[in-house]
This record gives C-alpha cells, sequence and structure tokens, in this order.
C-alpha cells in the first residue's frame, strides 16, 4: 500500500484533529476469524500476513464462513485490553469492525454474518470496548474495509468464487453494505474518533469523496484516514510499516506491526524488541507523524504475552520520558540525524539519542539560546552547556557534556530549555562531526522525461529510470579534506520473514559524481545493507563511489547517470549521498 497527498480543501477543519496531533502514538487490533486458522488451512502453512489467509488460500466463501460456527473468544476482556493499551502509554483504539473478510465484528444489522447472530460468543465486543475506553479516557476509532470484501459478489478481491468482474456492481456495495455499516458504527457506540479506512483500490474521487462526507455528516468530528482514497482522508497514511526519511508537510500516520504479522498467526514469534519500537516511535514522531502499533489477539481473544511484554516496556519508557513525545512538534532540522531525532515544545527541544555519545552531544546549526540542559530520566542534574559560533560553517554550534552512562538503554531524552520557539538553520552545511549528508528532499530535480525522477511523499528519489534526468546540491563547506563518497539507496518492499521474497533493489547504475571539477565515476553496487529501526522493511542500500576532496566554502554536487539499469523497472531510488572525512 502506498502513501497519499491529502487534498487541498478534504479536511473539514483542523479543530477535531488537535486531540490526535496530541496523541502521537495508537494501538491497531487485528480481530477475526482469521484467528481461528492463524495462518494455517487444511495443515497446510500459508505464506503471508494472517488475516489474508482467506485470499491467499483462496478459500471458497462457503468454508470460511464455517469459522464463524467455531468462533467463541471467551476469554476476551475489554478491560484488559484498554488497560494494556493505557498502561503502553497509548492515546487511542483502532479495532477491525470489519477487515477484507467481510465478518462483522460488531452486531450489524446490515449482515447476519456478524460476531453477535453467526458465533456462539453472542456478544458486542465493540460495544465492551466502547465503554472500557470511555471510562479509561481514551478514543475508540473502528477499522473498516470498504473496497475489499471477500464475502460480497460485488465488492473487490474475490475472484475465486466471483470470477465475472462484469458482473460485479460496486456502486450498488458502496450504498447497500458500506454506507449502511458505517452508519451503525457512527450511530451505535458514541463518539469515534476516526474510521481508518483501507485499500480504495478502484474508489473513484466521487466515491472516496460521497465515503468520507458520509463520514462528517453523521459525526462532524470524527476523522477520516487518507486511505478512504483519492486524497479524501484528513491526513497521510504511510505504507504499512514505512517511516519517511524526513517530515512531511502534512498530518501523517504510520501503521506498523510488532512482529510480521496483523492478524494472529501460530508460527510467527519475530517479535520486535522494546528498544526497537521504541525507536521507532522517537523517530515517527521526530518527522511529525503518529505512531499506530499493531497487536493481534488470539481466536479465545487474548492478546500474545510476548506483544504485553513488548507494550509494557514502552510504557515505562513513556512513564519517564512522554513529555518528549505527546503534543510535540517535528524536528527543526530538514534532515535524518544517524544518532536520533529530535522534537520541540514551546521553549524546549528534545534531543531522542538513539545511542549514548559517549563524548559531549554536538548540534551544529540550532538558533536558539539554551538555558539549561538535562535527561528526562534526571531532571535534577543540570548539565554543562557551551554555545560558540562557527565561522567556517556560519552557523552556532551546541555542547553538551554528558554523563558517561546512558539512563536508558532503548532511548535517552536530552531536554533542553531555550529561548522562543526552536528554529534552526537548515543550509545545507558540513556537520558538527564533519560529515556532509545531501538528502534527496535538498536536491534540485533536473527532469528531462515524464513523469520522470521525482520526490516521493517519504522523501526519497523515484522514478529514476531516465539517464537524461538528473540531481544537484549546493552545499558549504567548513573543515576541508578529503572524503569518501558514498550513495545509500533504498529497496523495495521486504518481507521475505513471513514468506514473500520481495525486497527486491536494481544496481548496476553508472553515474558521473561531479563537484569542484572532480569527477567520480562510479558504478552502484550493493556493498552493505542497513537494517535498523529506519529501515527494516525498506532496507537501504549502501554503495561506496571513491574520493573526493574539498575545501572550504561553497559547493556543487552533481549525479548524472551514464547508465541506469531498469531491468526490474525499479531504477535507482536513491535516499541520499554522503561524505564520511578520511
Amino acid at each position: 500500500m502506498s502513501s497519499e497527498t491529502v487534498k487541498a480543501g478534504s479536511n473539514s477543519g483542523t479543530g477535531k484533529m488537535s486531540w490526535w496531533r496530541e496523541a502521537k502514538f495508537g494501538m491497531f487490533i487485528h480481530w477475526g476469524l482469521y484467528a481461528i486458522p492463524a495462518g494455517k488451512w487444511k495443515g497446510k502453512e500459508i505464506p503471508g500476513i494472517g488475516e489474508w489467509i482467506m485470499k491467499r488460500a483462496q478459500i471458497p466463501v462457503s468454508e470460511y464462513e464455517q469459522l464463524a460456527s467455531r468462533f467463541d473468544p471467551v476469554k476476551f476482556d475489554a478491560h484488559e485490553w484498554v488497560e494494556t493499551a493505557r498502561q503502553a502509554g497509548m492515546k487511542y483504539i483502532v479495532i477491525t469492525a470489519k477487515h477484507h473478510d467481510g465478518f462483522c465484528m460488531y452486531h450489524s444489522k446490515v449482515s447476519a454474518y456478524n460476531i453477535v447472530d453467526a458465533t456462539p460468543f453472542g456478544r458486542d465486543p465493540m460495544k465492551e470496548l466502547a465503554d472500557e475506553c470511555a471510562r479509561a479516557g481514551l478514543k475508540l476509532c473502528f477499522y473498516y474495509s470498504q473496497t475489499q470484501d471477500w464475502y460480497e459478489k460485488d465488492a473487490v478481491g474475490n475472484d475465486w468464487d466471483f470470477p465475472n468482474a462484469d458482473e460485479k456492481n460496486f456502486a450498488a456495495y458502496l450504498e447497500e453494505k458500506v454506507k449502511p455499516q458505517v452508519k451503525e458504527l457512527l450511530t451505535q457506540y458514541g463518539p469515534v474518533g476516526l474510521i481508518w479506512f483501507d485499500t480504495p483500490l478502484t474508489m473513484t474521487d466521487a466515491q472516496s469523496r460521497d465515503l468520507a462526507d458520509f463520514v462528517r455528516s453523521i459525526q462532524p468530528d470524527c476523522i477520516v484516514n487518507g486511505r478512504v482514497g483519492n486524497g479524501f482522508g484528513d491526513y497521510v497514511c504511510l505504507g504499512d510499516n514505512e517511516t519517511p526519511a524526513t517530515a512531511l508537510e502534512a498530518d501523517w500516520e504510520t501503521c506498523a506491526t510488532l512482529n510480521h504479522t496483523w492478524g494472529f498467526k501460530t508460527n510467527d514469534h519475530h517479535w520486535k524488541s522494546p528498544e526497537l519500537i521504541t525507536k521507532l516511535l522517537a523517530d515517527i514522531i521526530g518527522k511529525g507523524g503518529t505512531y499506530l502499533l499493531n497487536v493481534g489477539p488470539t481466536a479465545e481473544g487474548v492478546i500474545p504475552q510476548p506483544s504485553i511484554e513488548v507494550l509494557q516496556a514502552v510504557g515505562r519508557w513513556l512513564d519517564v520520558n512522554g513529555e518528549a513525545v505527546y503534543g510535540t512538534g517535528a524536528n527543526p532540522f530538514a534532515t535524518e540525524f544517524a544518532w536520533g531525532t529530535l522534537t520541540t515544545k514551546p521553549g524546549k527541544v528534545f534531543a531522542h539519542l538513539f545511542e549514548w555519545p559517549g563524548e559531549p552531544f554536538v548540534l551544529r546549526g540550532l538558533n536558539n539560546r539554551v538555558r539549561q540542559a538535562y535527561l528526562l530520566a534526571e531532571p535534577e542534574r543540570k548539565l554543562q552547556v557551551e554555545q560558540s559560533y562557527d565561522s567556517g560553517s556560519g552557523s552556532y554550534d551546541l555542547k553538551i557534556t554528558l554523563p558517561a552512562e546512558a539512563p536508558d538503554a532503548a532511548v535517552s531524552v536530552l531536554a533542553l530549555e531555550i529561548e522562543g520557539d526552536a528554529t534552526a538553520d537548515n543550509a545545507l552545511m558540513q556537520r558538527a562531526d564533519g560529515q556532509i549528508v545531501l538528502e534527496a528532499h535538498h536536491a534540485a530535480i533536473h527532469n528531462t522525461s515524464s513523469p520522470g525522477i521525482a520526490l516521493s511523499k517519504s522523501g526519497t528519489i523515484t522514478n529514476w529510470l531516465n539517464a537524461g534526468d538528473s540531481l544537484s546540491w549546493e552545499f558549504k563547506v567548513a573543515a576541508p579534506g578529503r572524503f569518501n563518497v558514498e550513495i545509500i539507496s533504498m529497496a523495495e518492499k521486504a518481507r521475505s520473514a513471513i514468506g514473500e521474497q520481495i525486497g527486491q533493489w536494481e544496481g548496476g547504475h553508472e553515474l558521473v559524481i561531479e563537484a569542484d571539477g572532480q569527477k567520480l565515476s562510479c558504478v552502484v553496487e550493493e556493498q552493505e545493507r542497513i537494517v535498523n529501526s529506519r529501515s527494516l522493511y525498506f532496507n537501504r542500500i549502501r554503495s561506496k563511489c571513491g574520493t573526493l576532496q574539498l575545501a572550504q566554502g561553497e559547493h556543487k554536487l552533481t549525479i548524472d547517470p551514464v547508465k541506469l539499469n531498469t531491468d526490474k523497472g525499479l531504477g535507482l531510488k536513491l535516499i541520499s549521498v554522503q561524505f564520511i572525512p578520511q
């Protein structure tokens, strides 16, 4: 699933977005009939994510719907679920009221294929969750699959039971099932924080607009997510498990898994660590986003214990560091730092340190005077602050003397109390550690083809297939010297851990990199695959290109392709060019 833009005028007002912008962290819950097979069908392991088993195994409706007679989640406890979210520091819950399999996890009068009428359980878990969320002060939100519905002949997705596409009447499906069921969700459970639509696929502009307006006509304060389609949501949804390379100029969200599946899958034990989840949370909010993190309960209604343990650890971190998360603004620097990220509040900057420096923390380009500095874990211990003007870069350097040991194994947060609101010098310049990083979103794009090379919403160069297209940057060097030049590019989404061999990357591109009359001939080859908190699913590829000598002062760098390899149709997806001092 790809990211999208929000069309001008599609957001009916900013007031209703205030709770969501403050929240930063929510719980996604994928729960349905697919939790019974849990990744296996007729004794066979089915590759892919758990909730897609009906599609992946091409299970006929007549067989799949029999799972309803076996669905009896006797261990479901709405209070426990809400407490798990609250203790994790999450501020809202989005739960699958109807996923692509078409089964309704609430009491629907539109379709008897629902948890109250078709299962021995006979209860409405959405009503119980609504009551518990209200008591706990969390927003309850509903996921609703508006386009794919493998139970219905007129919907999208089931081409094994309903192979004749010409017989489908998708407009009738929208009017006769989708809108009536969305109305049920918006009228039976009190105030709903947002409706989380998914996979718009065949939705036209008119259909997306009409559905979004329909939601707002019933509950004007209900947010509509970006996957209603065609830019008519209130915020942007990035791809699953995707984090951008920079802050986006829009409200945005990343939805993500705790292992590699959304719905419960018996054999997926690839649980992410609390440290990794904490870094992902910090990175996403540092880029102005919101993190919607998933749990997949079992068919008995139990959130897996490894999920709970991870969430509890993140909650303990937020108990100490929540000031640097909730209601914060994005990193004022239009760049990504290897050491971590920044968030802001009026009069404060928070440095989220992914790795403990082992030496003073140095930041170049913060324009504000720092009054004092301390770690959120040790607020009474004031740290030594030095600020100086660097004439070579024409900017201010900040140095904070840190303790020898990090207070937190995951992410330690350094608080800076500043004068005024945080501003940064975003001129492209050499960093305080001597490195020069020229990121894709800072490049001047020289496009000779159509549609041609472009900047993706996530801040990477994409569609670079034509050797006539090129890039250039202008930047400043403060400390001259010889530098190793590296290209950092991005692979396609990698999901081989759950049975799919995607994650493709296309190399062999021949480039000429030029600065100060010096030219490097570079063949883009994979020297290292970088897999960290920012690149778990969209791996980064390091390609070494040689060395350049740079003097102090202003420079221009250009990349002109000689040949781009397009055999796989991927081309060169550029994240950055990096200069590492020798």
